[in-house]
């Protein structure tokens, strides 16, 4: 039986300088990015920030030529430059179930960690250009056996720190008929720029983070 139960997975913080963003979140937000690895394949490289069961991911333009030919590098570019905001990903249980309702293509996708684990997933309904409806989750299945990114140990400021909910600029009919249901974790606002906003809480309260960073 399908479960095409969808989550909040990620939220993607799109920046010019990956130590220099990682270095602005810790001193102005207590918020730790831990080492990610790069995307040959698009031309990028990232950092994580663990939140339990999600997390934000700062992204980069590492490698401009291969950048200019991906519809991710070039997403990326955008928002570093702050012609869009956020991106965001939903976890889906059953990719297929899910693809399919959306008429989607699944495309495999991996990097290697500072480690060297190899983290595995596959994606549907990332832009693929920028014509596309960017404000619009993309999908995420990790591969059996892929340690999840929020759930890499991590020593933030306040201790614990958990997403509460994301603010989207996009159009929510558009958006209810994407998720096949509403997310009470997400506020959408008519409009075209994605995650503008998002909201985490831990012991000490709530942390307030705006977009493009």
């Amino acid at each position: 039986m399908a479960d095409e139960r969808l989550e909040i997975d990620h939220v993607v913080i799109g920046v010019t300088d990956l130590g220099a963003a990682a270095a602005r979140l810790l001193d102005e937000h207590g918020l730790v990015a831990l080492s990610g690895g790069l995307h040959p394949a698009w031309g990028t490289a990232n950092r994580i920030v663990p939140l339990g069961p999600t997390y934000l991911e700062l992204v980069a333009v590492v490698d401009p030529d291969v950048a200019a030919g991906s519809a991710f590098g070039t997403w990326v570019a955008d928002m570093a430059a702050g012609r869009c905001a956020g991106g965001w990903a939903v976890r889906t249980h059953d990719m297929a179930a899910t693809a399919t309702r959306l008429d989607l293509d699944v495309v495999p996708g991996s990097r290697i960690r500072a480690d060297g684990v190899e983290l595995r997933w596959q994606l549907a309904g990332v832009p693929s250009d920028a014509t596309s409806d960017r404000a619009l989750p993309f999908v995420i299945s990790w591969a059996e056996g892929t340690p999840p990114p929020g759930s890499a140990p991590v020593a933030h400021r306040d201790g614990d720190v958990r997403l509460d909910r994301i603010g989207v600029e996009c159009d929510p009919s558009a958006l209810d008929r994407w998720l096949g249901a509403h997310l009470p974790s997400v506020e959408a606002v008519t409009g075209t720029r994605g995650v503008t906003s998002i909201r985490c809480t831990s012991r000490h309260g709530a942390l307030e983070l705006g977009l493009p960073f």
